[in-house]
């Protein structure tokens, strides 16, 4: 009788990703019901005091608002570049999310309600978010705060001209960094570029 299919070891690639894997297969998709009752609700941030990187979101989707995971969207692709970068040691699902304040990483938005898209938020709110923004991390004192999206930074920061990377100004007391918006529909790049974007911070991290 053939015996059970070994389970992968944890820190194999394999290991890596099944944990992402174990995890998605035991929540249920979000009906099409259940995403569109989502729009405008808000889900908490993933935040404590003294972070290392504190990544900022343009706003939910209503994946995420379904859920209550930040960048819960199966195409999006902020999980794997974040695993790609180094900041996680395997690849975590949405549904992991509390377990990164404990590898001094932390989730918010620049503006809490949900949308279908990003493009749905006016200038107005993303300029509030910038300034409730800044309050936050006055507050939590992250060490680097990681804008996850350059045009929403543009907008919401009045830094019309401003490229991904570190940024000249800190927020509160942070320093500052503009990553590229991990959505599917973000064509201009791909997981390898990502993640090796994602790396560029965590090289800074861990240097500065």
């Amino acid at each position: 009788m053939a015996g059970t299919p070994a389970r992968p070891a944890p820190d194999s690639p394999a290991g890596r990703r099944a944990g992402a894997g174990d995890a998605a297969g035991r929540h249920p998709r979000p009906t099409r019901d259940e995403l569109a009752a989502a729009a405008e609700r808000t889900i908490p941030d993933v935040i404590a005091p003294g972070l290392d990187v504190l990544f900022v979101g343009i706003n939910p989707g209503l994946w995420s608002a379904a859920t209550g995971w930040h960048f819960a969207r199966p195409g999006n692709r902020f999980w794997p570049a974040l695993h790609r970068g180094g900041f996680t040691p395997r690849l975590q699902h949405p549904s992991e999310q509390h377990e990164l304040p404990g590898l001094g990483l932390g989730i918010t938005n620049m503006v809490a309600r949900a949308s279908a898209r990003a493009d749905e938020l006016t200038p107005a709110e993303l300029v509030e978010g910038a300034q409730i923004l800044a309050g936050k991390v006055a507050r939590y004192r992250p060490r680097w705060v990681a804008v996850v999206g350059v045009t929403a930074y543009r907008i919401g920061f009045a830094r019309p001209k401003a490229a991904f990377g570190p940024q000249p100004e800190p927020l509160a007391d942070a320093r500052l960094w503009v990553l590229p918006n991990p959505s599917g529909l973000n064509a201009h790049f791909t997981p390898e570029t990502l993640g090796a974007a994602f790396g560029e911070l965590r090289a800074a991290v861990v240097t500065g």
